[in-house]
């Protein structure tokens, strides 16, 4: 796939097809990657069409299509398009009770998302979540972390990260560099952690510091007091360059959690501005609202630098799968989940 034409941008849409009035924003644009929603999943051909259609805006036949499918809550492919699959803390739970069982469920279930989400056309998915609860956090994080200790997410983390790999499909590490401590959802309101640098390092940071041989990670919109009092990880400069590229070691190709949630302040441009400025590569808005959209991609410049070769880095991947059977893996995966159940 060659980015040398393709903005800095991933962008949502608002149905179940492409309206004309998208297709014509996608062509001039020509965002690097997009995002789906259940709002814009009914039927299987539906979404293979769709797909393509995004694809066709841009010239590019393996372009990134994105989709939080996590498992438990956060699961946008439902029956009959795609099994219920349990949380992050059943397979933790699972761990626990035998950690190498832990570790191949997190595995098979990572390699099922892949069969199912390449035969809708869709290569990339936001997950891991490598972020790390403390108790009394709020629940946006909640049963979808592995765990609550730093080792458990890690080691869960790297095998769901692999699954998807050696299924031909980009993972995303979520929410870098920790969003486990916030206590308010960051899509209706700015979480302030005031946590030491001491007690991030020893309990949120070492499952992204595991993983910063990840092609992708999206930041957290969560102010760190320790790091920058004035801003969130997505626009701290300090945050993206001293904490998640130098202590952390990520070089992978860094995108910013959804510029539309509430978390952020400021109109569509400046929040633009400020992600970019900050050092993240790739801009996400996410709701398919093409006055917001509009606004985002005037300030995304097209992908160049350094941005542009990770993100040429991180597709190298795609499509590029094991030779696992499909059928087996399912019943290997139910066979592991009976047990502890």
């Amino acid at each position: 796939m060659s980015e040398s034409a393709s903005k800095a941008l991933i962008l949502g849409s608002s149905g179940l097809s492409l309206t004309e009035d998208e297709k014509a924003f996608f062509r001039g644009e020509r965002p690097w990657g997009f995002i789906v929603f259940a709002r814009n999943i009914a039927e299987p051909d539906q979404l293979r069409d769709l797909a393509a259609e995004m694809r066709d805006c841009v010239g590019q036949p393996d372009a990134p299509i994105f989709i939080d499918q996590e498992g438990g809550r956060v699961q946008r492919l439902r029956p009959p398009m795609a099994p219920d699959y349990p949380s992050g803390a059943a397979l933790g739970a699972l761990y626990q009770h035998d950690r190498e069982a832990g570790l191949r469920a997190a595995w098979l279930m990572s390699r099922l998302h892949a069969f199912d989400l390449l035969s809708y056309g869709i290569n990339a998915d936001c997950l891991p979540v490598l972020d790390v609860p403390v108790e009394g956090a709020h629940d946006v994080i909640g049963n979808r972390a592995y765990g609550k200790t730093p080792a458990i997410v890690a080691a869960m983390g790297r095998a769901a990260m692999q699954g998807l790999q050696d299924g031909g499909v980009l993972p995303v590490i979520k929410h870098i560099p920790g969003h486990g401590r916030a206590f308010a959802d960051s899509h209706h309101h700015l979480p302030v952690v005031e946590a030491s640098l001491d007690e991030l390092r020893a309990h949120d940071f070492p499952p992204f510091a595991a993983l910063a041989d990840a092609p992708m990670a999206m930041t957290a919109h969560v102010v760190y007091t320790a790091i920058d009092k004035d801003n969130p990880a997505t626009t701290s400069r300090h945050a993206v360059d001293h904490i998640i590229r130098g202590e952390l070691g990520f070089d992978g190709l860094l995108m910013s959690d959804d510029v539309s949630m509430k978390a952020l302040s400021g109109d569509f441009a400046s929040r633009t501005d400020a992600i970019l400025a900050a050092g993240c590569d790739v801009v996400l808005h996410c709701n398919g609202l093409m006055d917001e959209m509009r606004a985002v991609a005037a300030r995304a410049p097209v992908l160049s630098g350094r941005a542009l070769e990770r993100a040429q880095k991180a597709v190298i991947g795609l499509g590029m799968r094991d030779d696992a059977d499909e059928v087996q893996v399912r019943n290997e995966f139910a066979s592991l989940m009976e047990a502890v159940a």
